[in-house]
């Protein structure tokens, strides 16, 4: 069950819109998905989804997320190393209204699944700050 995604954001970049680049921003969407991993990680998926985009809160529920999350993690055991391997800012993305995003790709080593991609984008959110807006394992 590990390859079903958790919500549909994560079809993957839209081939156009790509945003500027920016080291700053780069980082500072690199640190909050990193943060909101460690909540999943520990298992506090209600804490992940209040810490997640407003988008990503509208478009799921906490319920649905618990659920879905911990269904998807919780056999997959312990993170024992997560890199990212691959990055893109776009401005588009399918399914999701236009913004800034960051589309992470980490490859992650989980207890029970030794090659892992986790896909994570963040979304610069309304109050500027960058929140995970998808995620996905596959």
């Amino acid at each position: 069950m590990a390859g079903a995604a958790l919500l549909g954001v994560l079809a993957g970049p839209a081939t156009d819109g790509c945003a500027a680049g920016g080291g700053e921003a780069r980082q500072e969407a690199v640190d909050a998905a990193s943060a909101w991993l460690l909540l999943v990680d520990r298992g506090e998926y209600e804490a992940s989804w209040s810490e997640a985009a407003g988008w990503f809160r509208n478009l799921v529920s906490r319920d649905q997320w618990v659920a879905q999350a911990g269904g998807v993690r919780e056999p997959l055991g312990a993170v024992r190393t997560r890199l990212v391997r691959a990055e893109q800012r776009v401005t588009s993305l399918p399914g999701a209204p236009d913004g800034d995003y960051m589309v992470l790709e980490f490859q992650t080593e989980f207890e029970r699944k030794r090659a892992a991609i986790e896909t994570v984008t963040a979304m610069r959110d309304t109050d500027g700050r960058w929140r995970v807006a998808g995620y996905y394992v596959r």
